[in-house]
């Protein structure tokens, strides 16, 4: 069971905002070394996930996908957080943080250990409160889909 830490109304996040890695191993030219790299990506609901309304591009197994890559997930929507929360339950996803749309800066400042930050959108207001809150945007739709499906999902070399 997932129990809320205490937070602002509008951001839930899991007790002890304990980020998973993903590991990587790089080479270095004069030594080998491993970094660990971070990645978080936050959903928006409707017009994105294949549960929203209306339905998007984006399958709970891409989400379950990131969540088994050691991804920090979660949802920035404009759906109440008890309403995320629910849906996160019901789909039996285990998600980082569930917040409202304009707060989406106030995740990165919670998750400072992340090295990438993507918010995946549908509207013109995910692009503007993404790329103000020093996120990546993208699109969730089929034709940008193929350009950043491989880059979040491919299997590490």
């Amino acid at each position: 069971m997932i129990i809320p830490s205490p937070s602002p109304p509008w951001l839930w996040t899991r007790s002890g905002l304990a980020c998973q890695d993903r590991e990587r191993s790089t080479k270095d030219r004069t030594a080998n070394r491993r970094t660990i790299t971070r990645t978080l990506i936050s959903f928006d609901i409707d017009g994105t996930l294949e549960v929203g309304d209306p339905p998007g591009i984006v399958t709970i197994a891409m989400v379950q996908l990131a969540k088994r890559l050691g991804y920090v997930i979660g949802s920035c929507s404009d759906r109440p957080i008890r309403f995320q929360q629910e849906l996160w339950e019901r789909l039996r996803v285990g998600v980082d943080f569930t917040v409202l749309k304009h707060r989406l800066a106030d995740v990165k400042a919670l998750f400072p250990v992340a090295t990438t930050y993507y918010h995946i959108g549908d509207t013109e207001t995910d692009h503007a409160v993404a790329v103000g809150a020093g996120f990546r945007f993208l699109r969730a739709d089929a034709a940008h889909h193929r350009a950043w499906g491989p880059e979040l999902f491919a299997p590490e070399p």
